[in-house]
């Protein structure tokens, strides 16, 4: 029975792109084969739902499989109606055996087929039987920061087989690469999915990064110059006196090529709050009353 890529992945056919992710992700963790040395299928496994994934991972091959135009590996599958009629087919038919060539009757079993065809119809044969892929697909797991800023590597899949892939600059997530000549045979191609891990601290969206910046009470209250990370390395920005938590700031240049990137900013008070603090916001409260509601109860 012909392997079903929906299946494999545990979706439906009307599963989103989204889903899809979702679920390949999940079960690639689970059956990685590093993460199951002792079990001999997990390898087998881990390359099956990376075939599934980039076939449904690709619209076109996605809609050219729901079709029926290609299936699982790619390739057209192949109908018996349309495979042409044997010798046999024509020997054990209504005309007992005996056939017409050009106005002359023979019998069948007068041929030499061996002496007749020798090797050509063996290699007919050959030909005529279904062929492995010659494409290879795969899907790889990237850091944020080699998908942003591009990155070579030389990765082993689970095939085995060695793969130096080079990630362009701003690769977005779901995007396949093209090695040509390095497929599962020399005239095929490796297709290569591009996953990208989440970064704890960056977050993107098409060439901009943002990331939240905790300051301290008194850069909140004085401003200053601090260093934010960017991923490109550190930079100096200077937070405004009086910045209030959720202030957004902008760094030009410094997001996913020539992108920029966003510095929300984020009020993060002392872990205790001692008798001294305490006592200055007191004072300082008595003659200094403001009211950051005010608009909001107004409104409600």
């Amino acid at each position: 029975m012909a392997k079903n890529p929906y299946e494999i992945l545990g979706v439906s056919k009307t599963a989103s792109e989204a889903d899809i992710k979702v679920a390949y992700r999940k079960l690639a963790r689970k059956h990685h084969p590093d993460l199951n040395p002792s079990n001999k299928n997990a390898a087998e496994k881990f390359k099956e739902l990376n075939t599934a994934n980039a076939l449904l991972s690709d619209k076109e091959k996605r809609g050219a499989f729901d079709r029926g135009e290609i299936d699982m590996e790619g390739q057209q599958p192949q109908h018996p109606q349309q495979q042409q009629r044997s010798y046999r087919d024509y020997a054990e038919g209504p005309q007992g055996g005996r056939y017409n060539f050009n106005g002359a009757d023979f019998d069948p079993s007068d041929l030499d087929l061996e002496g007749l065809f020798g090797g050509f119809g063996r290699r007919a044969g050959r030909a005529g039987a279904a062929r492995p892929p010659a494409d290879a697909h795969y899907s790889i797991e990237v850091e944020f920061l080699e998908a942003a800023c591009g990155a070579k590597k030389r990765v082993t899949m689970p095939d085995g087989k060695t793969l130096n892939i080079s990630i362009p600059q701003g690769i977005e997530e779901g995007k396949q690469l093209r090695l040509k000549g390095q497929g599962a045979q020399p005239t095929g191609d490796a297709y290569v999915t591009v996953q990208i891990r989440p970064h704890p601290f960056f977050t993107r969206k098409g060439s901009d990064i943002t990331i939240e910046l905790p300051i301290t009470l008194q850069e909140c209250v004085l401003g200053g110059k601090i260093q934010v990370p960017t991923i490109h390395g550190p930079v100096e920005m200077t937070i405004p006196q009086g910045a209030s938590s959720g202030t957004t700031l902008r760094l030009k240049g410094k997001g996913v090529k020539g992108g920029e990137q966003y510095v929300k900013v984020k009020l993060v008070m002392p872990k205790e709050i001692d008798s001294e603090l305490e006592q200055a916001i007191r004072t300082w409260s008595e003659t200094h009353a403001y009211h950051p509601r005010k608009a909001m109860e107004a409104a409600i």
